[in-house]
């Protein structure tokens, strides 16, 4: 008998440092799933992401069991470590928090590039230049 999907459900953790406390605790418990397995499991594969906030996708089955995929960090999150500020604009229009360069840009779309709908890396950067932009970071050359 092959195992049905219950449900999927997607939340951020900051990698290597999950623990049951909400959003893991509260996603996970409904669904009968062992909170403590899932912690364990989930910080063993972030160790090399300690710090950063990553978004997870965990799929449970009927049986109780369940498997995960680690996305990568948010662009927000990277463009943040590469600007160097604690966070974005209130105002991104007339308001800029901070700068950031295109070879970041474009380090930071390699990252991203699985996770983007484009098989271009310069319209990838572009993506992650508009993400700059609405955070009120400015992109110079």
């Amino acid at each position: 008998m092959a195992k049905q999907v219950v449900t999927q459900i997607k939340v951020q953790v900051t990698g290597g440092q999950a623990t049951p406390a909400p959003p893991v605790g509260t996603a996970l418990g409904p669904h009968g799933v062992n909170i403590g397995q899932f912690v364990q499991q989930f910080n063993d594969r972030t160790k090399e992401l300690s710090g950063t906030t990553v978004p997870v996708v965990i799929t449970v089955y009927n049986d109780r069991s369940f498997d995960f995929i680690v996305k990568s960090p948010p662009a927000a999150v990277l463009l943040k470590q590469a600007a160097q500020i604690a966070k974005g604009s209130g105002s991104p229009k007339a308001e800029k928090v901070g700068v950031v360069t295109t070879d970041q840009l474009k380090a930071i779309a390699k990252t991203k590039f699985e996770d983007l709908n484009t098989t271009c890396i310069d319209q990838a950067a572009k993506i992650i230049a508009g993400t700059a932009r609405s955070m009120g970071l400015e992109v110079v050359d």
